[in-house]
């Protein structure tokens, strides 16, 4: 057994700084963080200043590396992906597979259900069990209401896939098909919805747990009609994944949403991340048309020819770097809701996105500009 101390640098454990500490490191597992300086004999990884931190968790991964998981939903596909977002700080994640046919679906559950690929800790579909009148990019015409089969199916692949998540609308689902899911333990969540308040709050009650980019795709908040959005803030036992790169959201909405998501059911980041995030393409197909990169304002955006956003073309230590340069936001709250947050709600908060004994020691070494030094995985 190999024991070494990663020193030199501050140190963030998932939720908090932990000044003038090492983190040892024992067979790829953490063994634990211990004050001052490694003990002697011990071997030392010692790093010249910056941060180290657990790496990134991202529940919301469309794409990378020129592809999308929907155009190649494949071990090979999900491969490239991985390795395109590891590359930018992100060591667990789940490839997202948008609205496509239950062929696409079947092909997507395979691929991630038949490989062990690092970092890859289930899947995401975010759909076909949409609302068309909150499409967004998504097709519309391949959107459909929640069957008994499909229960079947993701009740299946949960126990094959260990995470299964699933955004839905209220729309096309019933609270007991949630109370079945989520008996069955796949994660919901809420999105692309154009639903009431009172609505979300039947899906909330029956075992849905999130909403899936808060803000987009989705009823806003009313004073008198608070919708999807207003029900996912208002309560403590739902968390959120919301997108930081200053085109999806407004920062000064960002920022009433995160100080109001300070408890258990917390807002954490995601990327939504489209093909283009690790490659220098600035177009792709999505669907039989062609979403385009602009490259204008305070990072880059992806549309449609009508203007409609097509997803993201950020990463999640970009989405860090955002809420620190450009909102102000405190580093040890936006490294959290880029850590141990999005872990915690995929209930591997044991395993991923902190420093804990047993779990992967799986790390970043940022600068102290937020800039990646270095992207480590433990076993």
């Amino acid at each position: 057994m190999t024991l070494t101390a990663i020193s030199g640098a501050r140190l963030f454990d998932g939720i908090a700084f932990r000044e003038r500490h090492h983190l040892l490191v024992e067979d790829g597992r953490v063994a634990a963080i211990e004050p001052g300086e490694p003990a002697p004999g011990v071997e030392i990884m010692r790093l010249e200043g910056g941060i180290v931190a657990p790496g990134f968790v991202d529940v919301q991964v469309n794409g990378g590396d020129g592809i999308l998981l929907n155009d190649d939903p494949s071990p090979q596909g999900v491969l490239r992906i991985a390795e395109a977002h590891r590359s930018f700080g992100t060591t667990a994640l789940l490839p997202t597979l948008i609205t496509d046919t239950r062929e696409r679906t079947l092909a997507a559950i395979e691929a991630v259900a038949a490989t062990d690929i690092p970092g890859v800790v289930g899947l995401h579909l975010e759909g076909p069990h949409l609302d068309p009148a909150r499409k967004g990019a998504h097709p519309a015409e391949l959107m459909r209401s929640l069957s008994d089969d499909d229960i079947a199916l993701y009740a299946e692949a949960r126990q094959r896939l260990g995470v299964l998540l699933i955004t839905l609308a209220p729309a096309q689902a019933s609270p007991e098909a949630v109370r079945k899911l989520v008996g069955a333990g796949v994660i919901v969540s809420l999105g692309h919805a154009d639903c009431t308040a009172d609505e979300a709050d039947a899906l909330f009650d029956a075992g849905a747990r999130g909403v899936t980019h808060l803000f987009n795709a989705m009823s806003g908040l009313g004073h008198r009609e608070p919708g999807l959005v207003g029900a996912a803030l208002a309560r403590a036992d739902v968390w959120g994944g919301i997108i930081a790169d200053g085109h999806h959201v407004d920062p000064r909405a960002l920022a009433v949403a995160l100080n109001g998501k300070q408890g258990p059911g917390r807002l954490f980041l995601v990327s939504d991340a489209m093909a283009l995030v690790g490659s220098d393409a600035d177009t792709f197909p999505l669907h039989g048309r062609t979403v385009s990169r602009d490259r204008s304002g305070v990072s880059p955006r992806l549309m449609l020819a009508d203007g409609t956003l097509a997803g993201s073309d950020i990463d999640i230590a970009s989405s860090v770097r955002f809420m620190v340069e450009h909102m102000g936001w405190p580093l040890e709250d936006a490294l959290r809701r880029a850590t141990a947050d999005p872990a915690d709600f995929l209930g591997i908060g044991n395993q991923r996105g902190r420093f804990v004994s047993g779990a992967r020691a799986d790390f970043v070494h940022l600068s102290q500009s937020m800039s990646l030094n270095r992207v480590s995985l433990g076993d």
